[in-house]
């Protein structure tokens, strides 16, 4: 088990915070965008034009034409629930899309955001169409707002999750939105359900795919052992295709970053044969 608790802590935390000292404040720009939004929307609804404006570009409801709820969405996405407060949602939203973008990069994290919340919001429509009688939602249900940002949240911290093998991080987002719904089957609780369900599928579907390629790459490289997979896999997962030249290797040194010094130091020494391009010895 402590194996286990500080394999977790490297992958989620250890790794993540020395991703953010190199990158910078540009590594998590995303997240800082979404807290903004989230704030300045909470003001625009302070006002009486603001809240109209709000309400014809974000609001989404199981009521509307589908082809108006693809539109408003995005936006949708930095809209806060009314019932809920917004400040102390805010880190956990933060939280949510910074660790995403620095694990995933922002391209996927922005998709992961969108897809589950659309999930969310597509399968609440179908369950409402169901009714409560066939495991679905009373009609009036069409007529409530949807989660906002929420379903956002849980699946970025699902979907993460599930990529960088962290059960505890699951248990504490994921798990307990989980739980909550099953004991409160409401809207919200059903979107956020659905939303689980599809970060797990996918992130599933990404492991299964980068483990595939890690087999291929050792493959390819006559290197199967054990320390050589799960650096290649712990490298893939933050996004990159293949270890620098400075990384540590089980021997001491990749053997790409020896045969690129070799190569190095032979077309230094070239230079030097009075610029003539040619190794010394060469005739």
């Amino acid at each position: 088990m402590g194996r286990v608790l500080r394999g977790e802590w490297r992958r989620v935390v250890v790794d993540s915070v020395r991703e953010a000292r190199r990158r910078g404040v540009p590594g998590v720009s995303v997240a800082l965008f979404a807290a903004l939004a989230v704030i300045v929307v909470h003001g625009l609804v302070q006002t009486v034009a603001g809240a109209e404006a709000v309400r014809l570009t974000g609001e989404v409801r199981a009521d509307l034409p589908l082809g108006q709820v693809l539109l408003r969405t995005p936006v949708s996405l930095f809209i806060a629930a009314p019932e809920l407060p917004v400040w102390p949602g805010l880190p956990k939203l933060f939280l949510a899309f910074a660790l995403a973008e620095l694990t995933l990069g922002r391209t996927r994290t922005l998709l992961i955001a969108y897809g589950t919340s659309l999930a969310g919001t597509l399968g609440a429509r179908v369950m409402i169409a169901l009714g409560p009688d066939r495991l679905g939602l009373p009609p009036e249900m069409a007529h409530v707002l949807d989660t906002g940002p929420s379903a956002a949240v849980v699946g970025l911290f699902t979907y993460v999750a599930v990529v960088l093998r962290a059960p505890v991080l699951f248990a504490v987002t994921g798990g307990i939105v989980v739980v909550q719904s099953l004991l409160k089957p409401n809207l919200a609780g059903r979107e956020h359900l659905i939303a689980v369900s599809v970060a797990i599928v996918l992130a599933v579907v990404r492991r299964q795919r980068q483990s595939a390629a890690i087999k291929w790459a050792a493959d390819q490289r006559g290197c199967p052992s054990a320390t050589h997979s799960l650096f290649w896999e712990s490298s893939s997962l933050r996004g990159s295709t293949e270890p620098d030249a400075g990384s540590a290797h089980p021997s001491g040194g990749g053997p790409r970053a020896r045969g690129g010094g070799r190569r190095m130091a032979g077309r230094r020494a070239a230079r030097r044969v009075g610029g003539e391009d040619r190794v010394p010895g060469a005739r």
